[in-house]
């Protein structure tokens, strides 16, 4: 069984980067599940300034709303490089509008915690590596704004859910990768 691997830090921390490498090392064919929903010109740009700069033979699959379905239909002897997270949520709860109730939150929030659950049970039933990019939310200030706040709670215990069942994970910070200690048991 291979294991899953998670990689979070800020915004240009270097995470992709990181996660590129981990993929490339492990000497698989990587299969990348990309997030990012090119909405406008300037993500137009980047979407492809980030395809252009992977390896030729990388297969990339778009999966901005279900990257977990995408995961689980990819090569399971391949590396899967999922990237990332924080978009998905992101795409997730646009629909929510600007000021979220707290029942379509608590809705949303239950249907994102069961896909992370079949998300770690389709990693852990792969022969290849799982790699999981996500941003760190939880060090920033407060957001001034119910969308944001709602969206940095929510990334938040996405984030922690995955990290829990990772068997190893990263730290990045200024491009330096901080391997983190495994996870403890739960909090009672």
């Amino acid at each position: 069984m291979a294991e899953l691997w998670f990689v979070t830090g800020g915004a240009r921390s270097g995470k992709s980067a990181h996660a590129e490498r981990l993929a490339a090392a492990t000497g698989l064919a990587v299969t990348y599940i990309a997030t990012m929903e090119p909405l406008d010109e300037e993500l137009v740009r980047r979407v492809e300034a980030h395809r252009a700069a992977r390896p030729a033979g990388w297969a990339t699959v778009e999966a901005p709303l279900d990257p977990v379905a995408a995961l689980a239909a990819a090569d399971p002897d391949c590396c899967a490089l999922l990237d990332c997270l924080s978009l998905w949520v992101g795409n997730r709860m646009g629909p929510l509008g600007e000021a979220p109730a707290a029942g379509d939150l608590a809705r949303l929030e239950g249907e994102l915690s069961a896909d992370v659950v079949r998300l770690v049970e389709a990693a852990r039933g792969r022969a290849g590596e799982t790699v999981v990019v996500t941003n760190e939310v939880g060090s920033g200030l407060v957001p001034p704004y119910p969308l944001g706040r709602a969206y940095r709670d929510v990334l938040g215990r996405v984030n922690q859910q995955v990290s829990a069942a990772a068997d190893r994970a990263w730290l990045l910070v200024s491009g330096r990768a901080l391997e983190l200690p495994p996870a403890g048991p739960p909090a009672a």
